[in-house]
């Protein structure tokens, strides 16, 4: 019986038109069962055609195009010196949150492993008198800290930004939420993620006062406490930058699996063999899958599926503040969005999408849309903020290297005497 079950298949194989070639000329027996609705032996086996399977190949697997330094993408402030500035805003974070004000350095001076402080925290705060203020404090015989009246000033208006901001914002974790496979993400991973997306460091430490009913607390099993996204009754779309982009242009109707290109921004000096342009030519005709879409049945090696995880790494950095992160830092958010082992590949197969910078030690990977056609991404109500908090914090050199000139100045002095 088992052979003749067997044979009857192999005969529909042969005598079947409707099949399709996966990969190098390899004839798979599953995306026959898949794609051939109209022969009557797989009826009962293929009742409902996924949608996600229209073109299942791998045309081209040794793509390799050639890193090409950007002296534009690698000068830019707000992507570099934001490493400089978390710790920064961390800390300041620190003193709001006192009632008076301003803090003793015993309240911080334990936590430079968690505010990511690779010095003393005593040491790393003298570094920016114009964010923090040294002073002598009304109790201890300690050194004592709170804000200059500048940093005060933009504390307030990041607040408001906050409260101005509350649904953007919230939209923002939303989709971050909606793009994993299980429409939830545990909250020790959404709180690393909350400096990208613009949120206050202690956002997901009370639910209840911070978000609405379209979240929920779950348990996601071995302890773990994760929120979820409760997706709109209405039912309604969510749409990815490109396809509101492509919907705005008039190349896309709406529709699943319509190809949907992906803006592409070569660097200066980047020339392309004719082999990688013929591969890249077909790549952009080939369906967008949004990162929002269920795609159970989509063939992780398949270039429909690659170009499924370029749209979705897309979409990831276009809800980040400077459009941009550290590569190992969206490395946690791979099992839970469904992403290939080797997704750090998909930066480096694609530099015309991404570019990714080694400055500061690290490597960063940042959306060249964003700063390549700025009318294309939407700005976050943070990035204003952010980059008004970095050149407060450039002024702390000019101010500590008046000091030491000064310091000199004296020391000649009295010496002269």
């Amino acid at each position: 019986m088992k052979h003749l079950c067997w044979g009857l298949i192999a005969s529909a194989v042969l005598f079947s038109s409707n099949f399709m070639v996966i990969g190098n000329g390899r004839r798979n027996l599953k995306a026959l069962v898949f794609f051939s609705s109209k022969a009557p032996l797989f009826a009962f086996l293929n009742q409902s055609t996924p949608t996600c399977l229209h073109s299942q190949k791998h045309s081209y697997t040794n793509v390799y195009m050639k890193w090409k330094n950007d002296s534009y993408l690698d000068s830019i402030e707000s992507i570099h010196k934001s490493i400089e500035l978390k710790p920064i805003i961390a800390l300041k974070n620190c003193i709001t949150a006192s009632p008076e004000g301003c803090i003793p350095i015993s309240d911080v001076s334990k936590k430079g492993l968690q505010l990511d402080i690779p010095i003393k925290v005593a040491s790393f705060l003298r570094l920016y008198p114009s964010v923090f203020e040294e002073f002598t404090g009304p109790k201890y015989n300690l050194p004592w800290f709170r804000l200059t009246p500048e940093a005060a000033m933009l504390n307030d208006e990041e607040q408001a930004i906050y409260r101005d901001y509350k649904a953007d914002l919230q939209e923002r974790l939303k989709k971050l939420i909606l793009m994993s496979v299980e429409n939830r993400l545990p909250l020790k991973v959404i709180q690393g993620m909350l400096w990208y997306l613009g949120l206050p460091d202690d956002y997901v430490r009370n639910p209840e006062g911070n978000l609405d009913g379209c979240f929920k607390v779950v348990e996601m099993g071995d302890g773990l406490k994760g929120l979820a996204a409760v997706k709109s009754e209405k039912g309604e779309k969510i749409l990815s930058v490109l396809e509101k982009n492509a919907l705005r242009s008039g190349v896309y109707n709406g529709g699943q699996m319509e190809a949907i290109a992906i803006p592409l921004f070569p660097s200066k000096g980047l020339r392309l063999r004719t082999k990688i342009l013929d591969w890249l030519d077909g790549f952009q005709r080939l369906p967008y899958v949004s990162p929002y879409e269920e795609c159970p049945y989509l063939y992780p090696d398949s270039d429909v599926a690659e170009k499924r995880v370029v749209g979705l790494l897309h979409e990831l950095l276009s809800l980040f503040v400077e459009h941009s992160a550290e590569r190992k830092k969206l490395l946690c958010l791979r099992k839970y969005l469904g992403l290939p082992q080797k997704v750090h590949r998909a930066f480096e197969r694609h530099p015309l999408v991404f570019y990714l910078s080694l400055r500061n030690k690290t490597c960063t990977a940042i959306l060249k849309e964003a700063y390549c056609d700025k009318t294309a991404i939407e700005a976050h109500p943070l990035a204003r903020v952010r980059r008004r908090y970095i050149d407060l914090v450039k002024e702390s050199k000019v101010i500590l290297k008046n000091r030491r000139l000064r310091n000199q100045t004296n020391l000649a002095l009295v010496m002269r005497i």
